[in-house]
């Protein structure tokens, strides 16, 4: 069963003496309850659930839908080597290999409505809003550049993703429960990485852009496997050791337990 984690809006009561201002642009705020979420072995997957409000929105315009909400929650960037099997004598093997940098590990998306009906794609591009415009860099080859190859690796990259459920989109993920007030949830896979997160808010009217607000999140692991982690971060030479004596010690004893007269 999916674990609901709840993301509380802070939202600061406006003054009476504060009227709201017709001219002024609309904005928006985001709050989380948490800043830390821990997983244990079991984990098996959540849905994060955030919390919004809309300031100095048009009242007209909220009551007739043209708000829209697109959230994303962004994993930590890290290195990743993407590798290309080929079958060779009836064995695949890796073949060819291309390696990026800063690669978000996870992308969850929640948006209002289909993202193709929020507004144009090159809004989405400039923004590197979605998964298919988040900039992945390449890191190349020494005297070599080849745009087919990089396009090849890249897709493939985001193709796995997917399949792994690390990069996911929810439409109608964003729902507004008022004119002002909205929530939205995005999916936290079962292999959802440590590190800090970032959850982006990002608002449209009409289908232009008005502006983005973001926060963080931080997961954990819980229990024996958050003090293995941090052990073998900590002191990673002592931790090899200890591995490969612990191995050692295992191979000998089921040896010993099972070798044959």
């Amino acid at each position: 069963m999916r674990a609901l984690l709840a993301v509380l809006a802070i939202v600061a009561p406006m003054a009476p003496a504060q009227a709201q201002d017709a001219d002024a642009p609309e904005s928006f705020q985001i709050g989380l309850s948490t800043n830390r979420v821990a997983i244990s072995s079991d984990f098996s997957g959540a849905d994060l659930t955030i919390f919004g409000a809309l300031d100095n929105a048009d009242q007209m315009l909220a009551r007739q839908g043209r708000y829209d909400i697109v959230v994303v929650l962004e994993g930590p960037a890290r290195p990743i080597v993407v590798r290309k099997k080929t079958r060779v004598l009836g064995v695949w093997i890796n073949t060819e290999s291309q390696s990026f940098t800063s690669v978000p590990v996870s992308y969850s998306v929640a948006t209002t409505r289909p993202l193709q009906d929020v507004t144009q794609p090159q809004v989405y591009r400039q923004l590197a809003l979605g998964s298919e415009n988040i900039f992945l860099r390449a890191v190349e080859e020494e005297g070599q550049r080849d745009p087919a190859k990089v396009a090849e690796f890249t897709a493939a990259l985001r193709e796995q993703k997917r399949a792994a459920g690390l990069y996911n989109e929810r439409v109608g993920g964003v729902q507004f429960l008022s004119p002002s007030l909205f929530r939205a949830t995005v999916a936290l896979a079962p292999n959802v990485p440590v590190g800090t997160h970032r959850a982006r808010a990002f608002l449209f009217r009409n289908g232009t852009f008005v502006k983005e607000t973001s926060a963080q999140l931080t997961i954990v692991k819980a229990g024996l496997e958050q003090r293995i982690y941090r052990t073998a971060q900590e002191n990673g030479l002592l931790f090899g050791i200890f591995a490969v004596f612990l191995a050692v010690v295992t191979g000998w004893l089921g040896r010993m337990i099972f070798k044959r007269d």
